[in-house]
């Protein structure tokens, strides 16, 4: 075993630029974004971080969960070993190493454009204040007092990723994306960046949360909840393709890209409880075996890299393969095994009766260091987890549907 510091801004390094026109036109035409990505290093430090940010995030959602909803989320564990903290479109993601997607939007009157991680993981809509510090230098700030449709709510928040936080003031403002635009949005204008999004650490200007308002931290519509209550979308769908591949990756908003996928494949599955996209994953299986109990819940997620599980079922995963190595941090766990023979142990998981296999090149994340012949596993375990986070390494395999009219999930195999 290999005990490594944890570090948080190694992973957020791992995102690139997106470049788009400064307006957007509204509701006539789908807008296709140009999309750039640089190459990154991932290693053992940026993905044991992540994995920490991934459990501080959802310890933050099951929290406003049951501030909004009086009770708590079924997936949160009473106990917890760590102390909770405060609290038709198309747009192009970008993807730096393979950590974060984001998309251009606009926000505010005049428009302003910003970037924002698209994370159907959480909730809530963040921004850099021009009232941040030093810390918020190289980001495009949001100047309220600059725009003749922002309404300040008199609210606080704090919102925490791991060892990262945003905090500052709730507004509401107009919001442009993929050519719709979400009146009355709420937002957070962070006047408190810490250094883990600073500019060079943290390439997008903010967060967009494409989850449920019960999660909400603002106890507030999310964006994409907006853009169906205005009526403008013709379905209260968004569609998701995620890839490595520079401009290869896309968000559909009102519907999805039917010249992306086989629509003959396409399997549905209905969400169980819309905080998060929660889903059931009917089986889990490592070359050819059953791992973990059937028609487990799980929770899918484009803000986590890995495919994230409970330690226990994270070592069951990998046990008996060969050369087969851990690495730990607090209460997260990661796997490598020889990149001769990685893509050999990658998951196939069958969701709405239909199984999708990883591939082993998102299965395998790349060397544990320069040099070495032992690769990183697309599989992970944290304690605070005992449900399955369905992240981006299965993602980028499927073209993804998030249908908030019929609250179903589909995935089907990508052209």
């Amino acid at each position: 075993m290999m005990k490594l510091a944890p570090t948080f801004t190694s992973l957020l390094a791992l995102v690139s630029l997106v470049a788009g026109s400064l307006t957007q036109q509204l509701n006539t035409r789908t807008i296709r974004l140009p999309l750039e990505r640089r190459a990154n290093q991932v290693n053992a430090e940026s993905l044991l971080a992540h994995l920490a940010q991934v459990s501080a995030k959802y310890r933050r959602g099951f929290a406003a969960y049951e501030a909004n909803e009086g009770h708590a989320h079924p997936l949160s564990k009473p106990s917890s070993s760590k102390t909770l903290k405060r609290d038709t479109g198309d747009v192009g993601l970008m993807a730096q190493g393979v950590e974060l997607w984001y998309a251009s939007i606009d926000v505010g009157t005049p428009a302003k454009i910003f970037t924002a991680s698209i994370d159907t993981g959480s909730a809530d809509l963040f921004l850099p204040s021009v009232k941040c510090g030093e810390s918020c230098n190289g980001h495009n700030k949001y100047d309220p007092s600059s725009s003749s449709t922002a309404v300040d709510l008199h609210k606080s928040f704090v919102l925490t990723y791991g060892e990262g936080e945003v905090a500052g003031a709730q507004f509401v403002d107009n919001v442009v994306i993929g050519g719709y635009e979400a009146k009355g949005q709420t937002l957070g204008a962070a006047t408190v960046y810490s250094s883990d999004f600073s500019s060079e650490n943290f390439a997008p200007d903010g967060l967009a949360g494409f989850a449920f308002e019960s999660i909400s931290g603002y106890a507030a519509p999310p964006l994409f909840q907006t853009l169906v209550e205005s009526g403008q979308l013709q379905e209260a769908v968004f569609g998701v393709k995620l890839s490595a591949t520079p401009g290869a990756s896309e968000l559909y908003l009102g519907g999805t890209n039917t010249a992306l996928y086989q629509q003959d494949n396409l399997s549905y599955t209905p969400v169980i409880d819309a905080g998060y996209w929660e889903v059931k994953l009917d089986q889990i299986v490592r070359a050819g075996v059953p791992v973990g109990q059937l028609e487990a819940k799980s929770i899918i997620d484009t803000g986590t890299t890995l495919i994230v599980t409970d330690t226990e079922t994270a070592a069951s995963y990998f046990a008996g393969i060969p050369g087969v190595a851990s690495y730990y941090e607090e209460s997260e766990v990661l796997y490598s095994i020889p990149c001769d023979t990685i893509a050999n142990y990658a998951p196939t998981l069958t969701f709405g009766g239909h199984p999708f296999t990883v591939s082993g090149n998102t299965f395998n994340l790349g060397p544990t260091e320069e040099g070495s012949s032992d690769c990183l596993a697309g599989v992970a375990g944290a304690e605070d987890i005992d449900f399955w986070i369905v992240g981006d390494v299965f993602l980028q395999n499927v073209y993804s549907i998030y249908d908030v009219g019929r609250l179903q999930v589909g995935f089907a195999e990508l052209i």
